[in-house]
């Protein structure tokens, strides 16, 4: 066994899911995983495609011990009473299972549907902390400005009122949200789509966090979603990941400037896309982005590629590569990753 197989053998491995594929075949790729010795599956909530809850429990109802978690849901959009019984529901599902993953959603899409979001830190403090109190089953009364509790708790029918145990990750990728979750969360769900320089920074201010809450770095899960596009053909696995990569580089250029990309390049893609972007847009874009900028932030190549750069991940301080496959077939990734096929 190689060295880089025997870091991966030893390293839990997680899916990712968004909604490139049915949900009917997401769950059968959640089975698939779970048997092949996965540890986790996630299901994004990013877009206004799909909800992640949902999915979640249709995968839950057939597995049995991997690990499910939003990858992230919108902290904007639910009230944190209702959070705390909808993952108390999920735990009722799948008893220590699931993962409460949340986020602050991104522009330019919570403006277009009348969602200001103003002091992101502020209200995931706020929701994070009465979030874990509910599911530590305490009474809660806070006046903040955006979470007020009057005596709030869940209110437990069946069996004993006893710690929920969701943890509860922030999917962080800026350095103030990092140091946040470093002080306050159970875990972080580091994004996609950045290179190994970045994940080096990151560390860095996860720990400025986890200095304040008297923690160490080994106390906090850092499971990291990886875009892996897998083919015999690494040209066309590095082209298939250049569509995605090249609208990530327009969308949210300060995630490509934290990861080593040029600024001229960053300026050269943002001045071709517009969101929503065209498909013929997308394509001009591409013409612009080198296949080495792919490879930057992304596992794109043969399978000894793919696995190559994942091993840089985890080298770089993810505990857990959640990986996003590309193509129509993400049963080739599974396998590739296998545990025990």
């Amino acid at each position: 066994m190689s060295s880089i197989d025997d870091i991966i053998d030893k390293t839990p491995m997680g899916m990712y899911l968004q909604d490139a594929h049915p949900i009917r075949d997401g769950i059968k790729y959640a089975q698939l995983a779970e048997k092949l010795g996965f540890d986790s599956v996630w299901q994004a909530e990013s877009r206004l495609a799909r909800e992640s809850t949902i999915p979640l429990a249709a995968m839950a109802a057939v597995t049995e011990k991997i690990k499910l978690g939003t990858g992230v849901a919108s902290m904007w959009t639910r009230n944190v009473g209702l959070l705390g019984a909808t993952f108390n529901t999920m735990n009722e599902l799948a008893p220590g299972r699931f993962i409460a993953g949340l986020g602050a959603w991104w522009e330019p899409l919570a403006s277009k549907v009348g969602v200001k979001r103003k002091k992101s830190l502020k209200i995931m403090r706020e929701i994070v902390t009465n979030l874990q109190k509910l599911l530590n089953m305490e009474n809660v009364t806070f006046d903040g400005e955006f979470v007020q509790f009057d005596g709030v708790e869940l209110d437990i029918v069946h069996g004993e009122r006893k710690k929920v145990p969701v943890p509860v990750y922030i999917g962080a990728t800026g350095p103030k949200m990092l140091q946040l979750s470093g002080e306050i969360a159970d875990g972080v769900l580091l994004n996609y789509l950045v290179s190994p320089h970045y994940n080096k920074n990151a560390m860095k201010q996860l720990q400025i966090g986890l200095d304040k809450s008297g923690r160490k770095m080994e106390d906090l899960d850092r499971p990291q979603l990886v875009v892996v596009s897998l083919d015999e053909d690494a040209d066309k696995a590095i082209q298939r990941a250049k569509e995605l990569v090249t609208q990530y580089l327009g969308q949210q250029p300060h995630i490509g400037k934290a990861s080593g990309v040029s600024q001229d390049l960053l300026d050269e893609v943002g001045r071709i896309l517009t969101w929503p972007a065209k498909p013929e847009d997308i394509k001009k874009a591409m013409e612009v982005v080198p296949d080495e900028i792919v490879q930057l932030v992304a596992a794109a190549g043969t399978e000894e590629d793919c696995k190559a750069k994942v091993v840089e991940y985890i080298k770089d301080g993810a505990t857990s590569p959640i990986m996003y496959p590309l193509g129509p077939d993400p049963e080739k990734m599974i396998r590739a990753f296998a545990k025990n096929d």
